[in-house]
């Protein structure tokens, strides 16, 4: 097999861990000598071994002179975890392919010159576009300071979300609701906003057939602390994981009500009288958010658009018509001038039961 092949693999490898490594990025490593795989594994979980070290113990004396294929520049700093780097020299690995360079400035370089610095072949990088899509909120976490995020909408074949009195259960089918829960798995945050609670009341839970094992917060954008006390976020899941950004302007007795039923508010900045959507992302950034899921109305969508805050779309399309001039489309808010409209890229569409899926990037030019 190739170079190109073997990375290949390792990316597929290091995908088994998507929804689960964050604020980690998804890694897949490779050993193999003379086109023969001696040990292969994946990062699973933050805190837990790196997939470079899980691979070579595995492998043990057997890695002496083997290429290592891994899917980011191995670390050269301390964590939770010791430097892949150290281990690397000493298993005598003769060779690392890596697919991409690691942008963590603790790392950037460092992993590569060390590698090189005690005689190891290096090569990078390899499937390199393949490797940042797979961490795409990785990357983006570490070189823009803030989470990456998906909006998720479901809408008629006429591009409405709702129909004319708000009612929105349910646009689309089972299928498509299934893989709207996966979408929530892969994801650190579901943000919403406070309209949708209180014309919905959504838990907002992860539901698959399988018992998923990490909880994403549950953020309700709320400037005015108006989330009801009986609201289901807060009679299901974990009350500590439900967050309630707030404005400037929130009443002090409101926060005071929400903190002593053990939701966590986060104090944000106001912009134009609500939560400003851009510090609501910084201040999730520090509780080590990198994926958020953005499901909420139009209005709110539209202020994380306006604020060039998308980075990812996921559509779900219903083979329906709704019409009405009152029924709210996707993106609300001010609207853009035609010449600002914003660019999808990597277009993807599939069948996802009796309705369509579509996702594409939003370019950041």
């Amino acid at each position: 097999m190739t170079d190109l092949q073997w990375m290949a693999r390792a990316l597929t490898l290091a995908a088994r861990g998507r929804g689960l490594t964050s604020p980690n990025p998804m890694v897949g490593a490779i050993l193999v000598r003379d086109d023969a795989r001696l040990a292969e594994r994946f990062h699973e979980r933050a805190g837990g071994a790196h997939a470079e070290a899980a691979a070579l113990a595995e492998a043990g004396d057997r890695a002496r002179g083997a290429t290592l294929y891994v899917t980011l520049e191995p670390c050269n700093h301390v964590g939770r975890t010791p430097p892949c780097v150290d281990a690397i020299i000493r298993a005598g690995v003769r060779r690392v392919v890596s697919a991409t360079r690691d942008p963590n400035p603790r790392v950037k370089g460092g992993g590569t010159a060390a590698l090189a610095a005690a005689d190891v072949e290096v090569t990078m990088p390899c499937l390199e576009r393949e490797a940042r899509d797979l961490n795409r909120a990785f990357f983006i976490a570490v070189e823009r300071q803030r989470p990456h995020i998906t909006v998720k909408w479901a809408m008629t074949l006429d591009g409405k979300i709702a129909a004319f009195d708000r009612r929105s259960q349910w646009i689309t089918g089972e299928a498509a609701r299934q893989e709207g829960h996966r979408l929530r798995s892969q994801s650190d945050a579901i943000v919403t906003g406070i309209g949708t609670v209180l014309a919905d009341d959504p838990a907002l839970t992860v539901r698959l057939a399988q018992p998923w094992p990490r909880e994403p917060y549950r953020v309700v954008v709320d400037s005015r602390a108006r989330l009801p006390l009986d609201a289901k976020l807060l009679q299901t899941g974990t009350r500590a994981r439900v967050l309630v950004a707030v404005g400037e302007a929130a009443p002090p007795q409101r926060l005071a009500a929400l903190e002593s039923a053990g939701v966590r508010v986060l104090a944000c900045k106001s912009r134009e009288g609500r939560v400003d959507v851009a510090d609501l992302g910084a201040r999730l950034l520090a509780l080590d958010v990198t994926a958020v899921l953005l499901e909420a109305g139009s209005e709110l969508t539209g202020a994380f658009v306006q604020a060039g805050l998308v980075d990812r779309v996921t559509a779900f399309v219903a083979p329906t018509l709704l019409g009405g001039a009152e029924a709210p489309t996707p993106v609300g808010g001010h609207g853009l001038a035609l010449p600002s409209a914003l660019r999808l890229t990597n277009m993807i569409t599939r069948p996802v039961g009796t309705d369509w899926l579509l996702e594409a990037d939003i370019a950041h030019d």
